[in-house]
């Protein structure tokens, strides 16, 4: 049984009047979605407040159902053309020139929506001189060729979580195969293509110290250039409890392990999410 209370480190500051208000009204009269809202995430507060967000694309409805995922599941709506443009002018309004952009995972897709984050990456580019565009994607169903769709754009990172160690897949995340998202990251990060691959874990779901230390030897052994870890929060009474609320003194050995694994980039914390602080912690341009 999950500890409902949650410790002290796990405190979270109010939001700054009229921020959130202000960037939501936005993105809806734009007709944008965020994972920051869809994925109830706990750092939107102060994200909104400095004007920027995690652009989420092909909608708010995704076609898997991971215990663990705030975001709605069910039959998505027909894939918006104009979303891609959308997307670049919104960045552009606000200021943006590092955009991180993800998805739902779209398996009703030929292509699992791998052609709406390459036009999402052109037009950025096209919109905003230097753009650097971080993209958080799905597992494309293990198709080379829908990841290839995407690498070819020019991302300046590339990110897919593998989320946990493997023997919680089958609860956690059950339609996702952990060697596949491996073979994803090391597929990405070769050919030659100047590309940061990144990937992500929760802790707290019942997992052990070794299994975490396992996961990042295989990250490194793959060739992933970046990783975060973060702290599970249950976003809904429906999702997965908490089993465990990991000290922050337990990120901070997990980032200096992870620094000395030869990661290039290590973020770890309670509250690091996928795209916190996404532009600060990646790496220069090369």
């Amino acid at each position: 049984m999950a500890n409902r209370r949650l410790p002290e480190w796990l405190t979270v500051k109010a939001p700054k009047r009229g921020a959130y208000e202000e960037m939501a009204g936005y993105l809806n009269s734009m007709g944008l979605h965020t994972v920051c809202q869809s994925a109830r995430c706990p750092n939107i507060g102060e994200c909104f407040a400095k004007k920027t967000a995690t652009f989420l694309i092909l909608g708010d409805v995704c076609t898997r159902s991971c215990a663990f995922c705030g975001v709605s599941h069910g039959l998505p709506l027909a894939v918006d053309s104009e979303e891609p443009r959308r997307v670049a002018e919104a960045a552009a309004r606000m200021g943006l020139a590092y955009i991180v952009v993800t998805s739902v995972t779209r398996d009703d897709l030929p292509d699992g929506g791998a052609s709406q984050f390459a036009e999402t990456i052109r037009e950025l580019k096209s919109a905003i001189s230097g753009a650097k565009v971080e993209v958080l994607i799905p597992d494309f169903g293990g198709d080379d060729e829908a990841l290839k769709t995407v690498v070819d754009a020019g991302p300046f990172v590339l990110n897919h979580n593998v989320e946990t160690v493997p023997r919680l897949y089958s609860t956690v995340r059950p339609d996702a195969i952990y060697e596949r998202s491996l073979h994803l990251l090391e597929t990405a990060g070769g050919g030659g293509a100047s590309i940061f691959t990144k990937s992500g874990l929760m802790l707290g779901l019942g997992e052990s110290r070794d299994e975490v230390l396992e996961v990042l030897r295989d990250l490194r052994g793959v060739g992933c250039d970046m990783v975060t870890i973060g702290q599970y929060l249950q976003p809904s009474r429906t999702n997965l409890p908490v089993v465990e609320y990991i000290h922050p003194d337990q990120f901070d050995e997990f980032r200096a392990i992870g620094e000395e694994m030869g990661f290039h980039r290590v973020m770890s914390g309670p509250f690091v999410r996928s795209s916190y602080e996404a532009g600060e912690f990646s790496p220069k341009q090369p």
